[in-house]
């Protein structure tokens, strides 16, 4: 779907005022974004200076644009005549296709209701069983679909309550299903990265597989999902994190899989060709729901 830099200046601006994104936060770059909504940077780039005109952001040299502040630095006056003039387009057009005062006045009150979601979605938390999962998750939403999430372990149920919004995976969606009338539930369907696997299974004579993780309590469902997938024949080892020490067995492994939470210490250690980190992929059905409920609307 393409977007215009109005569309997109107008949902960024309302994703900062309902604290989506933070002040001092670095939005996602021109070609980041353009790439998840599929438009130009140009396009992208354009929205965001029509939001530092509004003083909502800001560029840093280098580094790209941040949230300045969480609301526009018009005065009310210039708020107001700002809305005025806009509402007047919209009701020359509407007039134009033939409504009425009170149908005018019908639409504008549905449209209200509707519009009561951005004031409930001002947290949106990512669940997984571990958190270091929850993260893996969380992120790969940000990069393909640039919506930031907190994460949250899904035992840690009284916490869970304090969000607005959770993105869940399909397969945990039923556990959180008496939560729906409070909490919009995002179910997601994600996989590992396809090249990432294929990358494991072409090292021929691989006899062992190193798992690196950041938590122990991600081990067991990281190995059950791999050995599902490219049916290794060798042995995996799997160990956790410690202060700033690897495992001792990656000194002698083939071949080292590692998560994001762990990836600092194993990519100062161990070489490039020996390691490989794991990340998942939104399916587009996910990715396109997300879009709907947090840009499309």
């Amino acid at each position: 779907m393409q977007h215009s830099a109005k569309h997109i200046a107008d949902r960024i601006r309302l994703m900062i005022t309902t604290k989506q994104f933070q002040v001092g936060e670095m939005l996602p770059s021109t070609r980041e974004l353009g790439k998840q909504l599929g438009a130009s940077f140009h396009t992208v780039r354009k929205a965001y200076q029509q939001l530092a005109d509004e003083g909502l952001i800001e560029s840093e040299q280098g580094r790209g644009f941040l949230v300045r502040q969480q609301s526009t630095t018009l005065d009310k006056s210039e708020r107001l005549e700002l809305a005025a003039e806009k509402f007047q387009m919209l009701l020359e057009e509407l007039i134009g296709y033939g409504l009425d005062e009170s149908e005018v006045e019908a639409i504008f009150e549905e449209q209200i209701s509707f519009m009561e979601w951005p004031d409930r979605i001002q947290s949106i938390a990512t669940v997984g069983e571990t958190i270091e999962l929850a993260k893996l998750l969380s992120d790969s939403i940000k990069n393909q679909i640039g919506v930031k999430s907190s994460v949250i372990k899904s035992a840690d149920y009284d916490d869970l309550v304090r969000y607005d919004a959770l993105f869940v995976p399909i397969y945990l969606v039923n556990e959180f299903r008496n939560l729906s009338d409070a909490i919009r539930l995002l179910p997601v369907v994600f996989h590992y990265d396809a090249d990432v696997l294929l990358s494991i299974i072409d090292r021929s004579g691989i006899e062992a597989i190193g798992l690196v993780t950041a938590e122990e309590d991600s081990i067991p469902k990281i190995i059950d999902e791999l050995k599902t997938l490219i049916k290794f024949e060798g042995a995996f080892v799997a160990g956790a994190t410690y202060g700033k020490s690897l495992p001792l067995f990656v000194r002698n492994t083939d071949l080292i899989v590692y998560t994001p939470a762990s990836a600092r210490l194993v990519e100062a250690k161990i070489p490039e060709k020996s390691r490989i980190k794991l990340e998942y992929i939104i399916s587009e059905k996910s990715a396109e729901m997300i879009r709907a409920e947090l840009w499309d609307q």
